[in-house]
């Protein structure tokens, strides 16, 4: 039985699944996967993170964390497409997963990857709702304190969890919700309508770098890296930089751990390969490109913010729009928050809509309950009911968990994929080395092992207790596969059956 463990699908069932799904056209051109790409990952990550990270963890040096986090997705990226090139399936890295390092390291991926989309939604809808907040005050409506906030919060200057004095975020609730309906009723989101998404996310992008270019003062870039350009710790202890009251380090790698958030997302390039024209060429130019756009804008936003407000006083929870209104310009707030506002509505739809797809996926290969996980709508066509658990476990998390957690929680387990697919790349070049590559990473095994490298960088980066909290979620994850998904495991049951 161990032998299941380590049980590979082979790609030509991975081959011949997509043909029985081959319903989808491929109609994807570079532009679109790109815009598709900028979609995805414009979002919280640079309407909220940028707060937390200068404010808590880097100064001004904000602006090499976002290089580094963008190292690290490159590398990542291109193993990614490596990957959709060859296997444009369902699944993302699961799939892969699957098909190079067996079936025990495809549900570690696979439970990793739930994690992430729920965790990085409650993340979203928690950002969405102080954005929505910050805009509902400017004409005059105020949320009552006690259903604002989280109920307690993580404080940096004491290192210790502090009471909030409020009840739970019930904005996030509410967005939680509607989404959740929204997805289970059924929704098809077409290039078009992403496009004025992407159009309105980033006119609203240059509008905070033009505008807010006139009231940058340089003297608000010294000390540039106040905390240090380093930031490594080895669980629990620093090994190079400053430590927080918490026992966190602090620097500028500790802050590229945090706003790693705002990378996620163009994996989601990769699962649109089956529906690119050209997945050898157009959906490495769509990963890459967005990714290289987003960085630039990043790094240009991460500069005019710490240019405008000094590090310590840009709010952690809407630091943009907060920035032009401490500079006097609260019309500019008012654009701000109602951008970021629909900017992130469109990335909370897609992570909620992703979610349920990866218990589809995983429901179908037999590793959780086909009644439940992989049931149909018989009226709408959507997995209704891991919708509705999944919307249910976001509105929970954002209710009552703060922000610097959620973004902690979030970027260890998406660092640990990325990690996994870098790997599986080394590992198929060696086990399938006259496998079709439409696309080919570049420069293996260098590409690989810088994308391991980097990735182990930043996880070691983050505080100590995200590791506590990714291994109890993953011994959670052992539990339900050794007890449930090892027995009824769809490639257990061929080998039985000696297929």
């Amino acid at each position: 039985m161990n032998s299941n463990l380590f049980a590979h699908k082979p790609l030509a069932l991975l081959i011949e699944e997509m043909k029985g799904e081959n319903r989808l056209r491929r109609v994807l051109g570079p532009v679109t996967l790109t815009s598709l790409g900028v979609g995805a990952i414009i979002g919280t990550g640079i309407f909220v993170l940028t707060g937390v990270a200068a404010h808590d963890k880097t100064g001004p040096a904000l602006i090499l964390s976002f290089v580094v986090a963008g190292m690290a997705s490159i590398f990542a990226a291109l193993c990614y497409s490596e990957f959709a090139s060859m296997v444009p399936v369902a699944g993302s890295a699961y799939t892969y997963a699957y098909a190079t390092l067996g079936e025990l390291f495809a549900w570690i991926i696979g439970w990793d990857l739930i994690l992430e989309y729920a965790v990085a939604s409650a993340t979203v809808a928690h950002g969405w709702s102080h954005y929505f907040q910050d805009f509902v005050s400017i004409i005059g409506f105020k949320v009552p304190h006690a259903f604002g906030n989280a109920p307690f919060d993580f404080n940096p200057a004491t290192g210790l969890l502090s009471a909030t004095g409020t009840i739970l975020d019930f904005p996030a609730i509410v967005i939680a919700a509607i989404i959740t309906t929204i997805l289970v009723i059924g929704i098809r989101e077409s290039a078009g309508f992403n496009a004025v998404m992407v159009i309105l996310k980033l006119a609203i992008v240059l509008f905070v770098i033009v505008v807010g270019a006139f009231y940058v003062n340089p003297a608000n870039w010294h000390p540039f890296a106040p905390f240090g350009l380093t930031g490594i710790s080895f669980f629990g202890k620093t090994l190079f930089g400053q430590t927080g009251l918490g026992g966190e380090p602090l620097g500028m790698l500790a802050g590229a751990a945090i706003i790693f958030f705002a990378y996620i997302g163009f994996d989601s390039v990769s699962t649109h390969a089956e529906e690119a024209r050209n997945p050898k060429r157009d959906v490495p130019i769509g990963i890459i490109t967005s990714l290289v756009l987003c960085t630039i804008l990043y790094i240009l936003v991460s500069g005019i913010l710490t240019g405008m407000v000094p590090y310590n006083k840009l709010n952690i929870d809407a630091p943009v729009s907060d920035a032009f209104k401490q500079v006097g310009l609260p019309w500019a707030q008012f654009i701000i928050s109602l951008g970021a506002v629909a900017g992130i509505t469109s990335v909370l739809l897609v992570m909620m809509l992703s979610q349920p797809r990866i218990f589809l996926a995983m429901a179908r290969d037999g590793l959780l309950p086909t009644s439940f996980f992989g049931a149909i709508h018989e009226k709408f066509r959507t997995p209704w009911k891991s919708t509705i658990l999944t919307g249910l476990f976001v509105a929970t998390l954002a209710a009552f968990l703060p922000l610097r957690i959620l973004a902690d929680l979030v970027n260890i387990g998406t660092l640990l994929a990325f990690v996994i697919v870098c790997a599986a790349v080394l590992i198929m070049r060696k086990t399938n080395p006259d496998a079709e590559r439409p696309f080919r990473a570049p420069f293996v095994p260098f590409v690989p092992i810088f994308g391991i490298g980097f990735c182990l960088l930043l996880m070691f980066s983050l505080p100590p207790e995200n590791w506590l909290r990714l291994f109890i979620w993953l011994l959670i994850g052992f539990a339900i596969y050794f007890g449930y998904g090892r027995n009824h495991s769809v490639m257990a049951r061929m080998r039985a059956e000696g297929k």
